[in-house]
């Protein structure tokens, strides 16, 4: 149960984490300029939005539930079953971003969701 718990949140608020940031940088926009001043002036833009803060903070809960987790479990199986979040990750991006999802990507997210469900039940 606590390893189901532990997956949960390294898949959901880290994906979710990952989709308000990518939310906040398109409301912010292209850097095209790297020079440091324009380098600051968009991190201060990005801290300003409250996207950013939410998605760091979805994403240290899911960092720390790797974390937890790793103590416990061998790195050559939660790697493997955390790649379900590029499953969640396209499914949120077209939900809640919009983007278009070609076929091709959803037969790739479809091989790798296989490759998470043999790595299950593989453990011990």
């Amino acid at each position: 149960m606590r390893e189901a718990v532990l997956f949960f949140f390294i898949v959901v608020a880290g994906t979710a984490g990952e989709l308000c940031v990518s939310r906040a940088m398109k409301s912010v926009g292209e850097i095209h300029d790297f020079r440091p001043k324009s380098i600051l002036r968009f991190i201060l833009q990005s801290s300003r939005l409250p996207w950013m803060w939410l998605g760091l903070a979805l994403m240290s809960v899911g960092f720390f539930s790797l974390l937890a987790i790793l103590s416990f479990r061998e790195v050559s199986f939660v790697v493997p079953v955390s790649a379900l979040s590029y499953a969640a990750g396209a499914v949120g991006a077209k939900a809640l971003l919009g983007e278009r999802i070609v076929r091709n990507r959803w037969i790739g997210i479809a091989v790798v969701c296989l490759g998470v469900t043999i790595v299950w039940w593989s453990r011990k």
